[in-house]
């Protein structure tokens, strides 16, 4: 699997229309993703999936409001259930020969929903529009291996992170019974990724278990941000964050560079913490989208990546309303690398 700051030949994205993801809140979502799609398709292709024709024509009318260049994005007819295509499409990997090629993961939503069945085929959409082989991990025992693009991180080069919450935790029930090592071969068949580090939990308010994009992502192939709580008032996510920077300054073969981001302070909803983090950025070619808050710390998160990625552009994409449907820019897209032998 390479890594996300390698060149894309898209990425991928599925237009919103599932009224309880954002309850009360729907209409303002389609100018949200509007406004990704402008940021993005000066840069690459997005392949938008749309629900039915009305979702479809919704799509369009807002890409023309937002005056996008239809010669930068595609919309396709694909039912879903949900828009999370980071968790719910395959992952994009590179084979032996450097062509693309799609691992899809059996999808559960997460093991909290039960309306996932159109989700559970966007692999065999994604198949059918682009003609790269598509392949389904089973685990040893011959079981279908349950995972999400979300709980995953790669540096490109053989290094993957993951949290115990999200797949050891007992009441994750993505694949019961499997034990670290199991996951570790798993990593190694099918992402080329030989060395795991284990984080611990995830951010107070994730509706998945811990996905490790909510908390730490690679910059470069030594180089980690993570989200840091320093204030102890804040008792879930100061307690949690000290754990995993704890464990990344832990040392290792070869040591990582460490680097801080600060999280808004908490973002609430009828009385529910939401998931609002700044690590669920995406990058993109030339460009890396970076949600934010209306809070202070949006100015100093925008900073540290700007640091982190001199040579793309950094945009804050504003997302309190798009975390009330509990995840923001990460865990929408998916990208589509280039083939490797086109560098």
């Amino acid at each position: 699997m390479p890594a996300e700051w390698m060149r894309h030949e898209a990425t991928w994205i599925a237009w919103p229309h599932h009224q309880p993801d954002w309850p009360g809140k729907l209409e303002a979502i389609p100018w949200v993703y509007a406004e990704i799609v402008r940021a993005l398709h000066r840069h690459e292709r997005v392949e938008i999936l749309c629900h039915d024709e009305e979702v479809l024509e919704n799509a369009r009318a807002k890409l023309m409001a937002h005056e996008c260049d239809p010669d930068g994005y595609r919309l396709h007819l694909v039912p879903t259930d949900r828009v999370w295509l980071r968790d719910s499409a395959p992952t994009f990997v590179h084979d032996d020969q450097g062509d693309v090629s799609l691992v899809n993961w059996r999808f559960n939503a997460w093991a909290k929903y039960d309306n996932f069945k159109r989700d559970a085929l966007v692999g065999s959409a994604i198949e059918r529009i682009t003609n790269h082989r598509r392949h389904s991990p089973a685990r040893a025992d011959g079981k279908p291996f349950v995972l999400e693009g979300g709980a995953i991180e790669v540096n490109g080069t053989g290094l993957i992170m993951v949290t115990e919450e999200c797949l050891l935790s007992p009441v994750q029930e993505r694949n019961p019974g499997l034990d670290r090592d199991g996951y570790e071969k798993l990593f190694r068949d099918w992402l080329g990724a030989d060395r795991t580090i284990w984080l611990g939990e995830g951010c107070e308010g994730d509706d998945t278990h811990g996905h490790i994009d909510d908390v730490a992502r690679f910059v470069s192939a030594d180089t980690v941000v993570i989200a840091v709580e320093e204030d102890p008032a804040d008792d879930e996510n100061h307690r949690r964050s000290m754990d995993n920077l704890k464990r990344l300054e832990g040392g290792g073969a070869p040591p990582l560079r460490v680097l801080r981001l600060p999280y808004p302070r908490p973002v609430v909803m009828d009385g529910q913490r939401l998931p609002a983090s700044y690590a669920n950025f995406y990058i993109a070619n030339e460009v890396v989208i970076v949600p934010t808050f209306n809070d202070p710390m949006d100015r100093v998160a925008l900073g540290v990546l700007a640091d982190c990625f001199p040579d793309r552009e950094v945009c804050g994409i504003h997302s309190v309303d798009l975390v009330w449907g509990l995840g923001t820019l990460h865990c929408l897209t998916q990208q589509e690398p280039a083939p490797r032998r086109a560098g």
